[in-house]
């Protein structure tokens, strides 16, 4: 596949800045794949939506406060946006800027640089827990006045650096509503990193840690329909489904060509273009499929990307 194949137009104005007041009153663009037909709806008559035993699957990861301000030795600013823990020795992989400045053994506040990994990666230190902010998508250019707005109301296992924002419309009441499985797959940014090639599966994708109990699996695999909330959870889902262990990690590209063992309809929010994540959309609903879905949602004026609508995918 061409990355160009990703591309589209999206007005500025459509990037949505901040989450709305209230999760679930967020726009529903729902498509279902056997019949052709797409409808608008709101997020909260997602019940509505979904076939009778559906087992709603999602991805209870929690982000860290992982982006550190701090100060160089001898004055300037740094920051350090920590990606994973290493060790139990308080040593992590994370991106520390301004890179060409840093050195190994260089002391950061609570960071000690250890080694440059490239790509302005650092193995480094960090004395004591993660004290920083939530690290909002560098197209969020807005503060976020309650930092539990980057999180679901279901974030449970503290390690991602991302949130997976098509969980971010649920709330308590809603998600009562549904049967419900939890995986949890910690999100990198290399899930939101831009593709850097022209050939779609030439991209380099970094793997990510990810754990589902014993018994969630079972209860996953004897499903008689499953809804994967995020292109994290396909993820997981279709890793196990392929033979993967209940703890380990992946590295899966989902590609259009994709044989999707799991997973029958996917709830996710609009992507950005040239991305791992809309590729992976495509290869479910389809190329053009997609296309046609992401205009109509722009002509509608959707709010897009991490705080904007959702999309269900029958």
């Amino acid at each position: 596949m061409k990355a160009a194949e990703l591309d589209y137009e999206l007005p500025p104005e459509l990037i949505a800045q901040t989450p709305l007041a209230r999760r679930d009153s967020s726009r529903l663009l729902v498509h279902d794949r056997e019949s052709g037909e797409t409808r608008h709806r709101r997020f909260d008559q997602l019940a509505e939506e979904l076939p009778e035993n559906t087992l709603v699957v999602v991805n209870d990861t929690r982000v860290l406060p992982a982006r550190l301000r701090l100060e160089r030795p001898g004055g300037g600013e740094a920051e350090v946006l920590l990606l994973e823990r290493l060790g139990s020795n308080g040593t992590w992989e994370g991106l520390a800027r301004p890179s060409r400045k840093l050195k190994p053994g260089q002391r950061l506040g609570p960071v000690e640089l250890i080694e440059p990994l490239g790509e302005g990666r650092w193995k480094l230190r960090l004395e004591g827990a993660p004290a920083g902010e939530a690290p909002l998508p560098p197209y969020i250019h807005k503060p976020l006045a309650d930092p539990e707005r980057y999180q679901t109301v279901y974030a449970a296992q503290e390690g991602s650096a991302a949130a997976p924002t098509a969980g971010l419309h649920f709330t308590p009441e809603l998600l009562a509503r549904f049967d419900v499985e939890r995986v949890t797959l910690h999100v990198g940014l290399d899930t939101f990193r831009p593709l850097a090639v022209e050939v779609v599966e030439e991209h380099p994708l970094h793997s990510e840690r990810y754990e589902v109990s014993e018994a969630g699996w079972e209860r996953i695999q004897a499903a008689e329909r499953v809804l994967a909330v995020g292109t994290t959870t396909v993820r997981v889902l279709e890793s196990l489904a392929r033979g993967a262990p209940l703890l380990g990690r992946t590295d899966l590209f989902v590609t259009p060509g994709f044989d999707f063992r799991r997973v029958d309809a996917l709830l996710t929010n609009f992507h950005l273009p040239r991305s791992t994540l809309l590729a992976l959309v495509m290869a479910f609903a389809g190329v053009e499929e997609t296309r046609r879905l992401y205009r109509l949602a722009i002509e509608e004026r959707y709010r897009f990307y991490s705080f904007g609508d959702a999309m269900l995918l029958l």
